[in-house]
């Protein structure tokens, strides 16, 4: 029997004065050549701006003003108010569109292909000039005066957003809840949980993984969808603007500057929208992707190590 000596090394230690392998990281140099296109066409960009005859100074005059600070305040609170209606919408069709009652279904139907097949902007005209055919609305006991008086500019952009948002939610909702298996319905029946509670409870916070990203991409396009109602005279950040930059005489400066606020609104959004769809993909992946924070501290302390070959 042969001893086996316990103090050797491994039998893959290279031998002494050996040359350490040395990895060379492949090249790519279609990478630099399309970095070179990007940065040449952003250049031609910012020259051809700079020769324009725009008066750069009006934008951050005007950026805090309070006409345009109300203007931002409006277009945030008629993003949510819409939002609101379009997502209790949006589920109380989802429901009614699985339903097995055929009137219930057939309903939820029809909305979802009216108010998906028509622009917004028409329907914020509907809703806007109804006063021409209906001088008066009378909900005896509750309410009764002129249609021009009830139907203001606020209520016309959020029946005219809202119901059109709550067709598109409808849809993601019916994903997000056949996204779910049925034999979770069928094991909360046999629990002796009733239809209501079992959505509550079991159906719709699972399908809140499938509802969610969809919903802040809808939450991203109310906020810019909201700069249509200036077309029925309801004043946000748009509009606002637009205001400024006739009476100023600065007009394309003016929608510069409520470009780039709808660009840090919408930037603000995203982020948001990214830890929520982080927080409802627990249990669903075995590790969470990582934050744009801890992205940034890797790449930092990557960059800090020292590079070399193998030793």
């Amino acid at each position: 029997m042969t001893d086996i000596d316990k103090t050797a090394g491994p039998t893959d230690t290279p031998p002494a004065g050996a040359e350490a392998l040395k990895a060379i990281p492949v090249r790519h140099y279609g990478r630099y050549v399309a970095a070179v296109i990007a940065i040449a066409i952003f250049g031609a960009i910012i020259y051809a701006f700079s020769q324009g005859q725009i008066n750069w100074q009006a934008v951050p005059d005007y950026f805090f003003d309070d006409r345009i600070t109300t203007g931002v305040y409006k277009t945030l609170l008629l993003t949510v108010l819409s939002m609101l209606i379009g997502i209790v919408g949006g589920i109380l069709l989802a429901v009614m569109r699985l339903s097995k009652n055929p009137v219930t279904s057939s309903i939820a139907w029809f909305y979802i292909w009216f108010f998906r097949g028509t622009p917004v902007l028409v329907q914020l005209f509907l809703w806007f000039n109804l006063g021409l055919v209906f001088q008066y609305i009378n909900l005896m006991p509750l309410y009764k005066d002129e249609w021009s008086n009830f139907m203001t500019p606020l209520l016309t952009a959020l029946l005219g957003l809202g119901l059109n948002e709550a067709a598109y939610m409808a849809e993601i909702c019916r994903a997000g809840l056949l996204a779910v298996d049925e034999g979770q319905t069928e094991a909360a029946h046999a629990l002796g949980m009733s239809h209501s509670k079992t959505l509550r409870r079991i159906i719709i916070p699972q399908a809140m993984r499938v509802i969610v990203p969809p919903t802040g991409n809808e939450v991203i396009n109310m906020l810019k969808t909201t700069s249509l109602v200036a077309a029925v005279q309801y004043p946000e950040l748009f509009r606002y603007a637009q205001d400024i930059g006739q009476n100023s005489g600065a007009p394309v400066e003016m929608y510069f500057l409520a470009a780039a606020w709808y660009l840090i609104m919408t930037s603000v959004l995203s982020v948001g929208q990214y830890y929520i769809e982080r927080y409802y993909a627990r249990g669903s992946s075995r590790q969470l992707p990582p934050t744009p924070w801890q992205k940034v501290k890797t790449n930092m302390l990557s960059l800090g190590r020292p590079s070399g070959g193998m030793g």
